[in-house]
């Protein structure tokens, strides 16, 4: 989603950045380090469709084990985009009849359709309805166009600006997350989605400043991300209980999040040209309910007497040094210290910014 109110924005994103850096440098973290620890994460891919400038959902299939589905927020058309694994996009599905405003996320129903949500509002709040497109997730992966079913929502609190669309992947109900400055809401859709009628949307839950979210495939918890920082729910009877902050990459323009297809870890989408998905491992106590955790793999006994094999990696914890990122440094995941340097720096511009207003209004 494009930003019209910097100001309103740099605060934002500081107070996100600056929570997420206090949880890290405190050690807010879920659980005890698991087998998990073992595998660090980090970019499983870039998007490489020069036509895939702003991407803003994300939802892995499950007909089609390493795609994943995305589309471009707006000023694009009616297009979503099937990726792979290594970013190449193998299928392009054009929505029938569709003139979307602002789309911003993408989720897969138990029905095995998509669930597209048309919910941006860039005038922060003005348009009287939004609109949810589904379609039934093609069983052949090449360019097509599809015939979708829409569905007109509107809040029972009245019009908002949201870019997180959550279907619930056991009970099919879908979910919306509001975005707005100092946290918005969790919505409800109706049992069952209405193409016929209005789909009127309750809140439920409080909801932090959010850009996309997603279900676990089990249905047992709930992410919400925003530009920095990432929140993760138990999901039981209908409604999300906080376990804590996740902790996310450093991303040029965060927008996206989904579970893979085993649950076992998320990957974080951002908006940009060539623009990274990077995937996170979740520790034991962050696994859904229905996912068991890795045993730790038992260390081989260690000769001390002998000569240390040449050919391993050091590990940080040996006191050796770690094996150089091979990313180039673009959008890494973000340390204590970055955190803290984003604080600062988005702390330092909006500062900037408010006092270059308060002098105009001296002046």
């Amino acid at each position: 989603m494009r930003t019209t109110r910097l100001p309103a924005v740099l605060l934002a994103a500081a107070c996100a950045t600056a929570t997420t850096a206090v949880a890290v440098g405190a050690g807010a973290t879920l659980g005890a380090p698991s087998a998990h620890a073992a595998d660090p994460g980090g970019q499983a891919f870039a998007i490489a469709d020069p036509r895939i400038t702003e991407s803003s959902g994300l939802a892995a299939s499950r007909q089609h084990p390493g795609v994943y589905w995305t589309h471009n927020d707006s000023d694009d058309g009616p297009y979503v985009y099937a990726v792979d694994s290594r970013g190449r996009t193998v299928a392009t599905v054009t929505l029938r009849g569709v003139e979307p405003r602002d789309v911003e996320a993408v989720s897969l129903g138990p029905d095995g359709r998509l669930y597209v949500g048309d919910l941006g509002d860039n005038l922060g709040g003005k348009w009287p309805e939004v609109w949810i497109y589904a379609f039934a997730e093609p069983a052949e992966l090449h360019d097509q166009t599809v015939e979708v079913t829409r569905y007109k929502v509107r809040y029972e609190d009245g019009p908002r600006d949201a870019e997180a669309l959550m279907v619930h992947p056991v009970t099919g109900r879908a979910y919306i997350a509001s975005k707005k400055q100092g946290g918005g809401g969790l919505y409800q859709g109706p049992e069952k989605l209405s193409p016929t009628g209005v789909n009127t949307f309750r809140r439920i839950a409080d909801a932090p400043w959010t850009t996309d979210g997603a279900f676990s495939p089990d249905g047992t918890r709930l992410v919400l991300r925003g530009y920095f920082s990432a929140t993760l729910y138990r999901w039981k009877d209908g409604a999300p209980s906080e376990l804590g902050p996740l902790s996310t990459p450093f991303q040029r323009q965060g927008e996206s999040v989904t579970f893979t297809s085993d649950g076992r870890a998320l990957l974080y989408g951002s908006e940009g040209k060539d623009s990274p998905v990077w995937r996170a491992p979740l520790d034991d106590a962050q696994l859904p309910d229905t996912v068991e955790p890795l045993r730790s793999p038992t260390p081989a006994p260690s000769d001390p007497s002998g000569p240390a094999d040449p050919s391993a990696p050091a590990s940080p914890a040996s006191g050796g040094a770690a094996p150089p990122s091979s990313d180039g440094g673009k959008d890494a995941p973000a340390s204590t210290g970055d955190q803290v340097l984003g604080v600062a720096f988005l702390a330092a511009v909006a500062g900037a910014v408010f006092g270059l207003r308060r002098k105009k209004r001296e002046g």
